[in-house]
């Protein structure tokens, strides 16, 4: 039996590591952040994800000069993919700023797998399947919820948040979640084409940094003010950017970018229970159902499919080879008894039979002539 060609289990396993890796570096950027209070989150977003993706372009530069040819050609994915590099820091970080760090990192991350199967669906023609769909409910469901909790808590306590600010730090999240499947796409999309994951994000993410330094250099005169600013800054360019999306590269050359940012749904249950035992917010019941239900949508969407395994066909059952009938005696038949008429001597049928390249024995007698006996 012949097995059907496909990813080895070995490297979707090692390529889901690498995105679930990436993803715990990930949810502790909104916590870091929150050590930089006089830090705007533009300046924040630009400092890491563009000092981060400049890094990747630098350090990928001799595969990107091998690969020229591939990625000109490919031009179209790499300019969509370096926009909503430059788009998604700055969407994200003031989501978290407006929001809160749970539910800026829970929308911005838990609407991504959402718009990454809607992206596949539109250019790549993938099917949606039940499975997604009951994903995307619990996913969405659970995202409402935390919004929900969110809202009924902003006049209270520290930190207070207005309902408008609110709901902008959730809108500003969805931009954040969509550009986040768009670059994720882009980047699978040239690794599928032959391009490199090196290449490819270092391309995606070194355009995206730099588009992103006209706003560094805008707002990120504070990060030079103190040196925590500057170790922040620094931290969330090299671990969090730089190396997590050095991972993520590794992730998407080997699960799909629908696959890549659903596992990635990590980073928001990292964040919020980061956000609850470092930065102080609390979450009510209802906001941890919220991220229960995003929790349980990474559950359905990456668990193993059961699949009915191929039947065996049995093998071809051996015939017996046929029986050799044993040559004649060479004895006349018994004399009186003359064979039927239009029947062939026996000598010829049991020459036939017994086998066709055995020739009849030369001491064979001919059957004698019906008019002989009398």
């Amino acid at each position: 039996m012949t097995r059907s060609a496909g990813p080895a289990v070995g490297s979707v396993g090692a390529g889901s590591l690498c995105v679930l890796v990436a993803s715990v570096l990930w949810g502790t950027t909104g916590t870091a952040a929150t050590f930089t209070p006089a830090v705007g989150p533009l300046a924040i977003g630009a400092a890491a994800m563009g000092l981060g993706g400049l890094l990747q372009a630098l350090v990928a530069a001799p595969r990107i000069a091998r690969e020229t040819s591939a990625l000109r050609a490919r031009r179209a994915v790499v300019v969509l993919g370096a926009l909503a590099v430059g788009a998604y820091p700055l969407a994200f970080y003031t989501s978290m700023h407006l929001a809160g760090v749970a539910a800026g990192t829970v929308v911005s991350i838990g609407s991504a797998p959402l718009a990454s199967a809607l992206i596949e669906r539109v250019v790549d023609k993938r099917r949606l399947t039940r499975r997604w769909m009951t994903g995307a409910a619990l996913g969405l469901s659970g995202t409402v919820l935390l919004c929900m909790a969110e809202a009924a808590q902003a006049h209270s306590g520290p930190g207070a948040r207005s309902v408008r600010a609110t709901v902008l730090g959730v809108g500003l999240g969805l931009v954040a979640g969509f550009t986040y499947a768009l670059y994720s796409w882009a980047a699978h999309r040239l690794i599928s084409r032959g391009v490199t994951s090196g290449a490819a994000m270092g391309a995606v993410f070194g355009l995206g940094g730099l588009l992103l330094l006209p706003v560094l250099l805008a707002t990120g005169a504070p990060l030079l003010d103190s040196w925590s600013n500057a170790a922040v800054g620094t931290y969330m360019a090299l671990v969090p950017m730089f190396t997590g999306y050095v991972l993520f590269g590794w992730g998407l050359a080997h699960v799909p970018a629908s696959t890549a940012t659903t596992l990635s749904l990590l980073e928001p249950a990292v964040a919020a229970v980061l956000a609850v035992l470092v930065v102080g917010e609390r979450l009510p019941p209802l906001g941890w159902t919220g991220i229960a239900l995003v929790v349980g949508c990474l559950a359905v969407l990456t668990a193993p499919t059961r699949t009915t395994p191929p039947m065996r066909t049995a093998p071809p059952m051996r015939t017996a080879p046929p029986m050799r009938t044993a040559p004649p005696t060479g004895t006349a038949p018994p004399t009186g008894t003359a064979p039927p008429t239009g029947t062939a001597p026996p000598t010829a049928t049991a020459t036939a039979t017994a086998s066709p390249t055995r020739a009849a024995s030369p001491s064979m007698p001919s059957a004698p002539a019906p008019s002989d006996l009398s």
